[in-house]
């Protein structure tokens, strides 16, 4: 007899398959790898198993940095398998080429991605020739056992995904020619002066960066301009209201900051303001209803762009959440989609979804289900049920099944959902907006006053709808206005100017990049017009999240709060392409265009090899430009240093690859110093290259590599060469070639700063460095006995002789505001005090009152008193009154909650802190303490030199940062 073998993407779906299909198809055994009955083979990936290469005959091997071997553009793709899943790779090839199996069932996410990972699989198990077995197409939108059932009732046929199917290779293998071509090519073009300086681009992740980068220079070139407003109070007799000054004639021009409210003159500010105050003031006024409809249900993008304005959650953790709460928790249907409708033979199952949440037993929501079901909300509607609209998934709503065990997170978001999937049917929400124009001395003033009538869907939100739902302002749209009667004259109490500045755009955020990624750029708010651009949008739903992560972990941006800032590294990216004139890889709208296509070629409306054709055709214009690039520099925007060139005095500006001296005058030959803006793969920025020239020293900086890759960190110093005549850029490791590692004796020819912390003995200025007399070799004691050191410049904050006085005399120096943090980049304020349990100068912060309630450390359910576990309510409460026979379910959760927060043992909490914490946060801790405290080896970075309080976990005086976790597992009880 034979078998069907299915192939899911993850191990967990695999289990969900087998538990849904045991009732219908009988039981199954369980192998190591595998699920077997009399019918089914269940089987799974653990996502790619697979990748792309290119065949031996075109793999450049030696010499691929180099314009020689470029463009790689091979005929057809090998296939290789991915290191790390070989053995779960051969166990899926093994069962496919079974004699016995007779048909295969793909089962892989219902998505572009997942059909790529099965025809990889089916391809590589074919070896030379195909497997030859017919494949079936599972394609699930909910993980609720009958929803699997229901999917292997009506399985898609292979001709039905072939559009997918080619899609999904012609993605996997353009983004292999653009990035590796377009990769190799920028890394030979910027190391072709020496040095090794890797350039990653991608076709989706270099214009995505552009979008940043473009904000940043508006945000730069950006200058303010004064401006006013006339705000002025007027007398009723129910009481008094307030008004703005308009130009009732005003029309919309070039200039995008003029605006009907602002004057540009401080003078005619002040006429105007002088001209009414006491004056009395017609009104006249306009009353009318106007309703709101919610807003449309979520799709993945507007799922993580919601979270992260709401929540602060990153895009790549909405995506794990919500994975998480349609696969594990089988609570939310198919999270990657880029649709925001329902199919229209869907009203039974959301009536049905109404009905669970109004038994749920989930206080908060199931009220609102209850109504909705009492007033018969659920009702056919083309705003929520349309076909044309859907294309292979659906939007983002909760399924059948009632979430229990729920993280903090998950359950955030599972509530962000489910109240926009209610939200949808219930009634609009309804104001009265009322206008009033008080015109005094001949100018207008407008008050706006919108009052709620009917919350409708805004119900459901509550308080925080009209901020943060409805976006409105409190205080300003949204007040109520006293009234005034017909034909009564009012009097001008009050008129004031007040002065304002017009702002620059405002940097990206996650969720306002989500949004322009969606759009390809296009700045667009409207909800339908989105809808109607989203298949031209960089990437896809399901790739924004990686893409975003993939700029940050390159170091092309940095996330600052919920900012995102382009480094110096993207500036100099988009000099290049730009002055190469590679648009495909600069403008969204272009790359967008090719997502279009591939989205054509979903639905069959466009070949796989017109494609193909173009993006080689991309991909050999791209590095024929840079090849054949013969100017020194690239033309771009430059800056200009303010410190003097160190040795002549003249004026230091940047281009594409060097900081460099122009002479006296800014324009010459100059004396032919300069230094390279990225040595060693880590670029300058403009503020950092400042300080370098201003202090001859920077650092220690991060970020830096090796010729052989590897990471490191290292002072940077301008140092005279004797031989050159001039100042060359050196690293410094801190192996300082002075008499603390020579032996030669020291003589102090400074006055002593006070007594030592650690000895008594005096304290003296030697090299980089404030250190004890002891500390040295001197005539008095050749062989040091002290260990006291301290440096003059710490994280880029310069200790005065003054502070470190201060210092030895008190314990603690003044706040100092010139710290900048080697992690963030960002400027902190700190005391430098002596931690004697530590024997060294430390941080120590300034102590403020925090806005904030401290943070809850027992999870979700914690008491409100702040004794962690004190009190159990909600779920919590439910799931320890079921009864036994519940519990052998929930056990294997046990285990969970308890990682989530370990106390630390007692010399543990000296370095991190008393509060209970997951392994990960712990070791996150412990980092943060050795990179502040620059307990690294100088030699080996990857040793850690224990202090007294390190030595105390460790039990020894160093260890590996790969031994961390293994150590600090013990240490958590």
């Amino acid at each position: 007899m034979t078998k069907t073998l299915v192939i899911a993407e993850k191990p967990s779906v695999a289990q969900d398959i087998v538990r849904a299909l045991t009732p219908v198809a009988g039981k199954f055994d369980k192998h190591e790898e595998h699920f077997e009955n009399e019918r089914y083979i269940v089987t799974s990936a653990v996502g790619h198993l697979v990748e792309i290469q290119a065949p031996e005959e075109f793999d450049v091997k030696r010499g691929k940095w180099s314009f020689a071997h470029l463009p790689v553009i091979p005929p057809y793709f090998d296939l290789k398998p991915v290191d790390k899943t070989k053995t779960r790779l051969n166990a899926v090839v093994k069962q496919a080429k079974r004699k016995d199996v007779s048909e295969l069932i793909n089962a892989c996410d219902a998505g572009r991605e997942g059909e790529l990972i099965f025809r990889l699989i089916e391809q590589y198990a074919g070896g030379a020739k195909p497997l030859g077995k017919p494949v079936k197409r599972l394609w699930l939108q909910s993980m609720t056992p009958q929803a699997i059932r229901d999917g292997f009732e009506s399985l898609r046929s292979e001709q039905q995904m072939a559009g997918l199917a080619s899609a999904a290779r012609s993605r996997s293998e353009a983004d292999w020619l653009v990035g590796i071509n377009g990769t190799r090519a920028m890394t030979a073009f910027n190391s072709r002066d020496g040095g090794f300086f890797l350039t990653t681009v991608g076709r989706v992740q270099t214009p995505t960066l552009s979008l940043v980068v473009e904000r940043e220079e508006k945000i730069r070139k950006f200058i303010s301009r004064d401006y006013w407003e006339i705000h002025a109070s007027f007398g009723a007799e129910a009481g008094d209201y307030p008004g703005k000054w308009f130009d009732p004639k005003w029309k919309k021009g070039e200039d995008p900051e003029m605006r009907a409210d602002r004057v540009w003159n401080a003078q005619q500010a002040q006429q105007i303001a002088d001209a009414v105050r006491g004056q009395p003031a017609t009104v006249t006024e306009e009353s009318k209803p106007t309703t709101q409809a919610s807003p449309l249900l979520f799709d993945l993008t507007s799922l993580q762009r919601e979270a992260n304005g709401k929540f602060g959650f990153s895009a790549k953790t909405t995506l794990a959440l919500a994975q998480s709460l349609y696969e594990r928790h089988k609570a939310l249907t198919y999270p990657r989609t880029d649709s925001r409708a329902l199919p229209e033979d869907y009203l039974p199952v959301a009536k049905q979804t109404f009905e669970m949440l109004a038994d749920s037993g989930m206080r908060h929501l199931a009220p609102h289900a209850a109504t909705a079901l009492a007033g018969n909300y659920v009702r056919p509607s083309k705003r929520i049920f349309d076909n044309s609209k859907v294309s292979d998934h659906f939007a983002i709503i909760p399924t059948l099944q009632a979430p229990s065990g729920l993280s903090e997170a998950e359950q955030k978001l599972y509530d962000l959902v489910v109240r926009r999937f209610m939200a949808v049917f219930f009634p609009s929400a309804e104001y009265t907006v009322t206008t009033r124009i008080s015109t005094a001395a001949g100018h207008s003033f407008k008050t706006e006053g919108k009052v709620l009538v009917k919350p409708g869907w805004l119900a459901i939100y509550g308080k925080e709808a009209a901020d943060e739902v409805e976006g409105g302002q409190a205080g300003d749209k949204g007040q109520n206005l006293v009234p005034v009667k017909p034909g009564e004259v009012v009097r001008t109490e009050q008129a004031d100017p007040k002065g304002l500045k017009t702002k620059p755009p405002a940097r990206y955020s996650e969720a306002t990049l989500l949004g322009a990624m969606e759009s390809a750029g296009k700045q667009i708010d409207d909800d339908e017009l989105r809808e109607a651009m989203q298949e031209k949008g960089l990437g896809t739903p399901a790739t924004r999240a990686a893409i975003i992560e993939g700029l940050l972990t390159e170091k092309y941006m940095l996330r600052e709060g919920r900012e995102l800032i382009p480094t110096a590294k993207a500036f100099q990216l988009m000099t290049l392409l730009r002055g190469l004139e590679v648009e495909e890889l600069c403008r969204a709208d272009l790359t967008g265009e090719w997502e279009y296509k591939l989205a054509q070629m979903e639905k069959g409306l466009l070949s796989r090899e017109a494609f193909m054709q173009e993006i080689a055709a991309m991909t050999e214009r791209m590095v024929k430009k840079a090849k054949e690039y013969d100017r020194d520099t690239i033309p771009g925007d430059y800056a200009q240093l303010s410190a003097p060139c160190p040795n002549c005095g003249g004026v230091v500006k940047e281009n594409y690859r060097r900081y460099a001296c122009t002479g006296a005058g800014g324009n010459g030959q100059g004396c032919g110093f300069s230094f390279g803006k990225s040595p060693a793969g880590r670029t300058f920025e403009t503020q950092e290259a400042e300080q370098l020239l201003a202090h001859k020293r920077i650092g220690p900086l991060e970020g830096f590599r090796s010729k052989a890759g590897w990471p490191f960190t290292a002072e940077i110093t301008l140092s005279f060469d004797e031989e050159a005549n001039n100042y060359k850029l050196e690293f410094d490791f801190g192996d300082d070639k002075n008499a603390e590692d020579t032996g030669e004796l020291v003589e102090f020819a400074d006055a002593s700063l006070g007594a030592c912390p650690i000895c008594g003995s005096a304290v003296h200025e030697h090299g980089s460095n404030y250190v004890c007399s002891k500390a040295v070799p001197t005539a008095a004691q050749p062989t040091p006995s002290c260990t006291f050191k301290s440096g003059k410049v710490i994280l880029q904050q310069p200790v005065e002789r003054a502070q470190m006085e201060k210092l030895l005399a008190t314990g603690k120096t003044d706040l100092l505001d010139k710290f900048v943090s080697m992690r963030t980049r960002r400027a902190f304020k700190a005391f430098l005090a002596w931690d004697k349990e530590a024997g060294k100068v430390n941080f120590e912060f300034e102590q403020r009152d925090s806005k904030y309630p401290p943070r809850k450390t027992a999870g979700k359910f914690a008491s409100k008193t702040g004794a962690t576990g004190a009190k159990t309510t909600g779920a919590a409460a439910k799931k320890a009154a079921k009864p036994a026979a519940a519990k052998k379910t929930a056990a294997p959760k046990a285990p969970r909650k308890a990682a989530a927060g370990k106390a630390p043992s007692a010399e543990l909490a000296a370095v991190i802190g008393t509060d209970p914490v997951a392994r990960p946060e712990a070791v996150k801790k412990m980092w943060e303490y050795i990179k502040a405290h620059n307990l690294q080896d100088p030699k080996d970075k990857r040793t850690i030199v224990a202090d007294a309080k390190l030595r105390a976990v460790f039990g020894k005086d160093s260890a590996g940062m790969f031994e961390l976790a293994g150590i600090l597992g013990q240490h958590l009880e």
